[in-house]
């Protein structure tokens, strides 16, 4: 999962009275300022923002959030606070920034939406043979259909980790297509094959945020 996908789960556990605040520190990299900074906030949850050039999801402003979060491809976002991961070789830490409202995708629909997408994406890429020029791809379309190995800390709804772990393998599906053109060889080919693709990492994004938005889940 992404850094800041596994910080909301337990964030949001710890805000909940579930998690511990030495996960989050030793673990994490958090320090204390940035723990008082959540609860002063009054936020029940962190969510995950996975922004791309074009489409911001799961950000809402301001400017400096948005700059850093695309920079980082990746942000947790709180009540009025978010904390955008920073790496510098083996060192990494939490960069702490105001948030604005956001709107994020509902789980359900996003749940509905990956599942079409995928179906689409299969019958496309099985057109194009792709299970033959790229057998690991069709490998990870299998594993589609498995139960995800993926656990959420306590207070995590069980429909959001599972909805997770497709959303994570989704993903993967695209990240192994988009990296050549596999057995396309001809121009509409190779332009279908890369539409599928980028539409199945776009819902696939989207899933992971409402699978890691406390605000996207139903109630209770």
């Amino acid at each position: 999962m992404p850094d800041s996908a596994a910080l909301a789960w337990h964030a949001t556990s710890w805000l909940r009275g579930n998690g511990s605040t030495d996960e989050l520190t030793s673990r994490f990299g958090l320090d204390l300022d940035q723990l008082a900074a959540l609860r002063r906030s009054g936020s029940d949850g962190l969510g995950l923002a996975l922004p791309r050039p074009g489409d911001p999801l799961g950000l809402g402003g301001p400017a400096a959030l948005t700059a850093a979060a695309m920079d980082a491809g990746e942000a947790a976002v709180g009540r009025g606070v978010a904390l955008v991961p920073h790496r510098q070789g083996s060192a990494g830490w939490w960069e702490q920034h105001d948030a604005e409202p956001r709107q994020v995708p509902d789980l359900g629909e996003a749940d509905r939406a990956l599942r079409a997408e995928v179906l689409g994406a299969a019958d496309t890429l099985a057109r194009l043979d792709v299970a033959h020029w790229q057998p690991a791809l069709a490998d990870e379309f299998l594993d589609l259909a498995r139960p995800a190995e993926l656990l959420g800390p306590a207070g995590i709804p069980a429909p959001a980790v599972a909805l997770a772990g497709r959303a994570l393998r989704a993903l993967r599906i695209a990240e192994l297509g988009l990296a050549d053109d596999g057995g396309a060889t001809t121009a509409p080919e190779i332009t279908a094959r890369q539409q599928v693709l980028v539409g199945l990492d776009r819902t696939a994004r989207r899933a992971l945020v409402a699978a890691c938005s406390p605000e996207a889940w139903p109630p209770g």
